[in-house]
């Protein structure tokens, strides 16, 4: 039983530099909705320094709205922004002598690609022109990972610990009161039942199961680190190993 622990980074908030040695995945703003280059490089330095895998983390080109506004463009002008943040995250690795090793949408476009096809294949499309070997990390029965298997992209199923599911198996939108779950006890909860079962409560009460290979923390949780950092030993506790999937 293994297990990534991811989260997002280089986005301005919380404490970095103590989350990154918790972290086997690392989630680097690529300037869309958060960072910059020296954001970028501080973040790569860092993940170099603990051994975690880089990944880029990409979003709609909404800085005012940090990514979390839905935008409506083009499938050719996403799929142009997309490889945008990713070849500009990737110059800022191989200047470090790493790579980019994988991808992940933020916010609004995580979202939208989990359920809209042409959505996912513009990002989709962005992956393969750069490389077409990057795995996708995703939502876990979405149109996301059916497209990707489609296309030949590798999908990776991603879990949240910190964040309420509904009864359709999908996160519950942050404007919902509870959406985000900031106590470490259930997130600890969470995260080791999603570790080994895979069966959680949805925030209406009914059972759900979520199989997936990466666990998700964000950076900008309060707590994040006091979090990372309990769910990290609860894991190895429960007797789950601890490894990027990338």
């Amino acid at each position: 039983m293994t297990m990534d622990l991811n989260a997002d980074l280089g986005e301005g908030y919380g404490d970095d530099a103590a989350l990154m040695p918790l972290l086997t995945s690392a989630n680097i703003a690529c300037g869309a909705h958060a960072g910059d280059a020296a954001s970028m490089r501080q973040s790569v330095k860092a993940a170099l320094g603990n051994h975690v895998k880089i990944g880029a983390h990409v979003s709609y080109p909404d800085r005012e709205g940090f990514g979390r506004r839905e935008l409506s463009l083009p499938a050719a002008k996403l799929t142009a922004a997309v490889l945008e943040q990713i070849q500009v995250l990737d110059a800022v690795a191989r200047s470090q002598r790493t790579q980019v090793h994988y991808l992940k949408a933020h916010g609004a476009l995580y979202n939208r690609m989990a359920d809209d096809a042409e959505t996912a294949d513009a990002v989709l499309a962005a992956m393969k022109s750069f490389d077409a070997g990057m795995p996708l990390l995703t939502l876990p029965g979405s149109v996301a990972m059916e497209r990707a298997r489609l296309k030949g992209v590798r999908a990776v199923a991603e879990a949240f610990a910190d964040r309420a599911y509904n009864s359709a198996s999908r996160l519950v939108p942050r404007s919902r009161q509870g959406a985000v779950i900031t106590d470490v006890a259930k997130v600890v909860q969470q995260a080791v039942t999603l570790a080994t079962t895979g069966a959680i409560a949805s925030i209406e009460g009914a059972q759900i199961t979520i199989h997936a290979r990466s666990l998700c923390l964000h950076g900008d949780t309060p707590g994040a680190v006091q979090l990372a950092r309990a769910v990290r030993t609860a894991l190895e506790k429960a007797g789950v190993k601890l490894g990027a999937f990338a």
